[in-house]
């Protein structure tokens, strides 16, 4: 039984993130901010409307054409006043976010927060592709420092905290 809920669970046996799904406006100017990110074409169906991309990394991403309006340049998740469910960015894990930030700058792309560190001692800097979703790039904390510090300065939302090992 799950202790914040109540409701009776069984453990789903996951093992990884298949892809992430964005919807984009144009999947010219998408490819092409992706690619600077590192990722290569591996599929392209336009009878689906999707573009597939992947990293060496081995994180994939679909892209998908199905955009009906394009709100002022703005993303209704994260540029509205009213905040609406929904996921609201994806963080890409990298080894050094400082040299991540020298890079994004060469390419002439904005960060649009950044860097900050987390009360989790990781470290990120944001920034957002054409159709203004939010990128985060995150450099955990080292395994050298230490961890009794971060675990001190957490702050909770008082919710119950369940054993995912």
């Amino acid at each position: 039984m799950n202790s914040m809920t109540g409701i009776n669970t069984t453990e789903i046996s996951i093992s990884g993130l298949a892809h992430i799904g964005i919807r984009v406006s144009d999947f010219k100017s998408a490819i092409g901010f992706y690619s600077q990110l590192g990722f290569k074409l591996i599929r392209d169906d336009m009878y689906e409307r999707v573009v597939v991309l992947k990293h060496s990394s081995g994180i994939e991403i679909n892209l998908l054409d199905s955009v009906n309006s394009k709100v002022n340049d703005r993303n209704v998740l994260m540029d509205q006043p009213v905040r609406f469910a929904g996921y609201t960015h994806m963080a890409l894990r990298v080894d050094d976010v400082y040299q991540s930030a020298d890079a994004i700058r060469a390419m002439d792309i904005e960060i649009t927060e950044g860097p900050v560190t987390f009360g989790d001692g990781s470290t990120s800097i944001f920034l957002r592709d054409p159709d203004r979703n939010v990128i985060e790039l995150s450099q955990p904390l080292q395994v050298d420092k230490l961890q009794d510090d971060v675990s001190h300065n957490d702050v909770s939302l008082g919710l119950q905290k369940e054993s995912v090992l």
